[in-house]
């Protein structure tokens, strides 16, 4: 998913080219946020971006933003109670509209179900739904929630609207594999995951689906476009 609250605050911050100055302001401490998720520590961008908002006014668009940001990254370092906390704040600032609004709340969603909380995950993942219901990965979120949740017929039908917006996607071919598995069609499971094994040959998500198909034992003949699980 695109990271769209640090590309947003990316044009407001100083140059990259320079290093970050050392002094404790929102830009600075934006810029230091921007150069930590680039060289992938989530956790110091989280918390650089946490006092980024604190430094800034409740009543400025881009503080929304910036807790959003915060939130976006607890989720990527694995510690979804900060990532809800920083993305309640945003959601009740002022800031976050159409698609930014939509994406917070769908990482909300996802701190809700990475903290088993399913009910809020839903009503979050349904809020969201006004603004980013053409985001592929909002359907791809569903039909993974749903399969928590017990759902076949969300399940199926979120993971097809998946599929016919990002068809060629191997995280989404994955999630496809999930689907049909949970509905009982291994043959079309074992199609969607070499299907994302075949996109992604030296990925996580390609190693990923090349082990799933191991588990499912002796490969048959394999659709080369199978249809979303029924």
């Amino acid at each position: 998913m695109t990271f769209l609250f640090a590309v947003a605050l990316a044009a407001a911050a100083p140059s990259a080219v320079a290093p970050c100055p050392n002094v404790v302001t929102p830009d600075a401490l934006v810029c230091r946020a921007l150069e930590a998720q680039k060289s992938g520590n989530s956790e110091t961008a989280a918390q650089a971006f946490e006092e980024a908002a604190k430094a800034s006014a409740d009543k400025d668009p881009a503080t929304a933003r910036m807790w959003a940001a915060a939130g976006n990254l607890w989720i990527a370092a694995g510690q979804p109670g900060k990532a809800a906390l920083d993305l309640d704040r945003a959601l009740a600032l002022p800031g976050l509209e159409a698609e930014q609004r939509g994406e917070a709340l769908l990482d909300r969603a996802r701190a809700a179900e990475a903290q088993n909380d399913l009910k809020t995950a839903r009503a979050k993942l349904n809020e969201a739904a006004a603004t980013i219901s053409s985001d592929p990965f909002y359907w791809y979120f569903s039909a993974a929630l749903a399969i928590r949740e017990g759902d076949k017929a969300t399940a199926q039908t979120a993971i097809g609207k998946a599929l016919s917006l990002a068809p060629s996607d191997p995280t989404i071919l994955f999630e496809a594999g999930h689907v049909a598995h949970f509905l009982g069609n291994d043959d079309q499971a074992r199609s969607y995951w070499t299907r994302a094994a075949g996109s992604d040959p030296k990925g996580e998500i390609g190693r990923a689906a090349a082990k799933a198909i191991e588990m499912l034992g002796v490969t048959p003949s394999v659709k080369s476009e199978p249809q979303p699980p029924k």
